[in-house]
């Protein structure tokens, strides 16, 4: 059925629209009260936005899923955007769950951090901003309640009281030096402290502490007097005219880019932040990009009570209803000095990015100037070779995309076939294998490759690069400088035979680039170098002859004594051990002989 076809018969009830690409990839869901019309809407002659034309240019088909109500649409497109990331969708960054403190419910119940999938068995308090504000609580929480911390493997094992115990941050219930009723008092009051019954667990402290004292429990007395002084002074550290626990959302665009910024506000007390860049959100509208961020950001989790937002929305009870919160987006005085915080936060952190990325753009201008390329090198790549005395050579290639390292893309390859300890031969192989593979699947060349090392080393890449046919890629030598000193560089460049050697500032910014470049480089083929050296150290050459398991490889030792012995064994001696033929006696003989 073709599009139009599907468009004539489309229903008009609420829903989720998912449009498909050519290899069936889902390249943007949306939500709509009425689907035939919002989808329809696509199919128009004419779009003002770059990005809809595009994204309907890639448009084969379409699918939608029907809802009762415009929130399960809501919650559906959320959900779907999150499982899909289609490209043309405003998307958030996949992060970690947020932090937890968890109580759980042993006999003697433990505080803990917690991350993950909760369970049912324990008590959760959270979500916390960041892990270290969790870290901290639980830093406070054993100097006043001197509950366990300990895992259960290390409370199970104890037999004596451990430092925790000497330096009061611990009761020590592991070895009985508070009994099984007092300590689950001192649960109880640090759950009620958690939940933000501050008030509440105050009071319970206070008239405990009076019983006690009445008793004459004079111990009993004095720690729960000294856990009353604690909690008040808390309170009075953290007395507020407001207690609702609330998100602050102040959302900021300049130059087309897009930033939003988070206050997690607790209690009246602003416990952190966070700052979020969302994808595929240039020149959006800021009220566009609050609303396709909000349910991404907030489904799934706990919601606090009220978010307080710098701009209306649109759909602002639909989305309060499917987050189940308050939105605020008209502040009384009491909240307004929150959003002016987040407001002026959000712009100077956007600010500090685009100037961030200014830098590298301008970097990457000098560094096209001082090489007299023909354009900007947006794409760099950089290669090393890294050995120990010729033993395990390997090679690195570490790419930079506008002056950003691209992890993702550095690759390794094992050199061989090669004499030990021939730098030049190594990196003939490695520039060959690289660029003959890319020119065969026909991707993209790079604008700008470094070779670490002196005009040998780029003499190689470029008798190479010619022999393969690439001419329109830049290559830069960067020998090291006198005492191999950080900063005392130099470029090396051959233009029709001619060598040209650049000597720039210790500071220059594109030489601090170059050396960026240059040390991911080393470091990654250092670390690949020193795995394969291991792993060569810690596995037999027996390991890789075909024929020779476990078992033969068990009698070929037990019977010669040892690998040096077996090495120097003849083809008729190893047929004498069990198991072993002629022709796989002959391949161990002509294997270890290769090996030496």
């Amino acid at each position: 059925m073709s599009i139009q076809e599907k468009l004539d018969n489309l229903t008009q009830n609420s829903g989720v629209y998912q449009m498909l690409d050519k290899q069936g990839l889902v390249i943007y869901v949306g939500k709509a009260k009425n689907l035939k019309n919002r989808v329809s809407s696509y199919f128009v002659k004419h779009h003002d936005s770059g990005k809809t034309r595009a994204l309907v240019a890639n448009i084969d088909s379409f699918e939608v899923l029907l809802t009762e109500t415009e929130t399960q649409a809501l919650l559906l497109e959320a959900e779907l955007i999150k499982q899909h990331m289609p490209r043309y969708n405003i998307l958030l960054k996949d992060s970690k769950s947020y932090p937890y403190i968890a109580i759980s419910n042993d006999k003697h119940p433990r505080v803990s951090f917690f991350r993950g999938k909760k369970q049912e068995k324990c008590q959760y308090f959270g979500p916390y901003p960041s892990a270290h504000v969790v870290r901290d609580s639980l830093g406070l929480l054993k100097k006043i309640f001197k509950v366990r911390q300990c895992t259960n493997a290390t409370y199970r094992s104890r037999s004596r009281a451990c430092l925790e115990y000497q330096i009061g941050l611990c009761s020590a219930p592991c070895v009985g030096h508070i009994n099984d009723e007092n300590y689950q008092q001192d649960v109880k009051m640090m759950s009620l402290f958690l939940a933000g019954k501050g008030k509440q667990t105050l009071d319970k402290i206070s008239q405990k502490m009076q019983i006690a004292s009445a008793n004459q429990e004079f111990e009993l007395a004095a720690h729960l007097r000294d856990q009353l002084i604690d909690l008040r002074k808390i309170q009075e550290r953290h007395a507020s005219n407001s207690t609702a626990d609330m998100d602050v959302i102040a959302v900021y665009q300049q130059d087309g880019v897009n930033a939003i910024e988070v206050l997690f506000i607790r209690s009246g007390k602003q416990v952190g932040q966070e700052f979020i860049l969302p994808k595929n959100s240039s020149h959006q509208a800021v009220e566009v990009v609050l609303s396709a961020f909000l349910p991404l950001y907030y489904v799934g989790k706990d919601t606090p009570k009220q978010l307080l937002l710098s701009h209306q929305l649109l759909d602002k009870k639909i989305i309060s209803t499917a987050l189940n919160t308050h939105i605020i987006d008209a502040p009384g005085k009491d909240k307004k000095h929150y959003l002016n915080i987040a407001n002026l936060t959000v712009k100077e952190n956007l600010n500090q990015n685009l100037l961030a990325r200014f830098r590298k753009k301008s970097t990457l201008v000098h560094l096209q100037s001082i090489l007299n390329l023909k354009k900007l090198p947006e794409t760099m790549e950089c290669f090393d070779i890294s050995h120990m005395m010729g033993e395990s050579t390997t090679a690195s290639c570490v790419v930079f995309e506008k002056g950003v390292p691209k992890v993702s893309k550095y690759r390794q390859f094992d050199i061989k076939n090669i004499t030990p300890g021939d730098d030049y031969a190594a990196m003939n192989q490695v520039i060959f294998r690289r660029y003959s593979k890319r020119l065969k699947n026909k991707q993209p060349l790079p604008d700008l490759v470094f070779v670490d090392g002196g005009l040998g080393q780029l003499n190689q890449a470029i008798m190479v690069m010619d022999s393969i046919g690439i001419d329109e890629v830049q290559l830069v030598g960067v020998a090291k400088g006198e005492k191999r000193k950080a900063g005392l560089e130099t470029l090396i460049t051959v233009d029709q035979g001619q060598v040209h050697k650049i000597n720039l500032p210790p500071h220059d910014p594109a030489l601090m680039l170059i050396n960026h470049i240059r040390d991911e480089s080393h470091r990654f083929a250092i670390k690949n170098h020193r795995i394969k050296r291991s792993k060569n150290r810690t596995t037999s050459p027996l390991e890789s002859i075909s024929g020779v398991g476990k078992l033969r490889r068990a009698a070929l030792l037990n019977y010669f004594g040892g690998l040096q012995e077996i090495k120097q064994a003849s083809v008729d001696e190893i047929q004498k051990v069990h198991g072993i033929n002629l022709a796989l006696a002959t391949k161990i003989v002509e294997t270890l002989n290769a090996s030496r």
